[in-house]
């Protein structure tokens, strides 16, 4: 591993995220992702921080808008559907936005340099999506708590009225 390949941190960051881990007797990898899915909100924002690294990552090594867009929308699905209870952990240990984001990259990087380096504000729009998706995981998952505790509030008060 060269010191100075963009991609080894990226690899890594990956694999910890996504299939760090395997089921025994099965071939189905998971990472710490939807682990960190079953905090609510502060797990799914955590998860789409360190997600935001391969997008940032992407960014700066000049990756075509299009290609930043699907990372970001790997990240928004991975993020605001795991954000459900449960079946939200279960998708993202499927989804595996950080492998679908890696491969964006590499593809990327494997092409020939026939676009100038991102500029600044190419990267600070991604950073901004980053944190908007961040903020709207948090509002998702506050949404969802309350939720969840009005029916239980209510189930209880009905319980012993």
């Amino acid at each position: 591993m060269a010191a100075n390949d963009p991609l080894a941190r990226a690899r890594t960051l990956t694999r910890l995220l996504d299939s760090v881990a395997r089921v025994p007797g099965t071939g189905f990898r998971f990472g710490l992702d939807p682990l960190l899915g079953l905090v609510p909100g502060l797990g799914d924002m955590t998860g789409a921080a360190l997600s935001g690294y391969l997008v940032l990552l992407a960014s700066r090594h000049g990756a075509p808008k299009a290609v930043i867009v699907r990372m970001l929308g790997n990240v928004a699905v991975d993020t605001v559907v795991g954000t459900m209870p449960v079946l939200g952990d279960l998708f993202d240990a499927g989804w595996k936005s950080n492998t679908r984001n890696l491969a964006l990259l590499e593809r990327h990087l494997g092409q020939p340099v026939s676009e100038k380096p991102a500029s600044r504000v190419v990267v600070w729009l991604t950073i901004l999506g980053l944190v908007l998706l961040g903020i709207g995981a948090i509002l998702v998952a506050a949404f969802l708590i309350r939720v969840v505790y009005d029916l239980v509030t209510s189930g209880r008060s009905s319980a012993f009225g």
